[in-house]
């Protein structure tokens, strides 16, 4: 199967960059960030099956980095988070839908809560303790009232500083998905 590649941008990488080498046997898929454009704002991430690697047909520019994302159930059993917790399989499901969001596209936490079972308060919970964030687009997700809603746990609240909303607005407008001044999506039409 040939590997699945999402365009992101720019960003900050808050998670671990840790790898797991201790089982060989461990199947995971490693999702590569590498800049492949003149302008630094550009990341492409190339997903292919643990110890591979995939350019795209394209030579990286600047500095790389990956983070495994277990796809089979062996792995997931075996992962952890920074914390030493496991994820639940509603956690696993919701991070996995994730990733069929298209790039400049986005969906609604009760969109996610209808695509994999829940509430969107469960779906928004488990999107709150995403440990592959950005590379598993979280930032995707937005308020069913079509407001730009939370990110890694922060909410809107009113005009105060919001830097963890800041970077989702960010990382969306790069993706070409827009919010006006009150924080609500521009083009209707982006919503899946």
């Amino acid at each position: 199967m040939p590997p699945e590649r999402l365009e992101l941008e720019k960003f900050r990488f808050m998670g671990s960059l840790s790898r797991n080498q201790d089982d060989a046997s461990n199947r995971q898929v490693t999702v590569t960030q590498r800049n492949t454009s003149p302008s630094p704002s550009k990341i492409a991430v190339v997903a292919t099956p643990s110890g591979t690697t995939n350019t795209g047909g394209v030579e990286p520019i600047g500095a790389q980095s990956a983070v495994d994302y277990p796809s089979d159930n062996k792995s997931r059993a075996r992962y952890r988070t920074s914390t030493g917790k496991r994820l639940t399989p509603y956690q696993w499901k919701v991070y996995d839908y994730l990733l069929t969001i298209p790039r400049g596209r986005v969906t609604t936490y009760k969109g996610v809560a209808a695509a994999v079972g829940g509430s969107p308060r469960s779906a928004g919970t488990a999107l709150r303790n995403n440990p592959f964030s950005p590379q598993v687009p979280c930032h995707r997700v937005i308020a069913s009232d079509l407001f730009i809603g939370g990110f890694f746990g922060e909410w809107v609240k009113g005009n105060g500083e919001q830097p963890r909303v800041d970077q989702k607005r960010a990382l969306l407008a790069e993706e070409g998905v827009t919010f006006d001044e009150k924080g609500y999506l521009l083009r209707r039409g982006l919503l899946l």
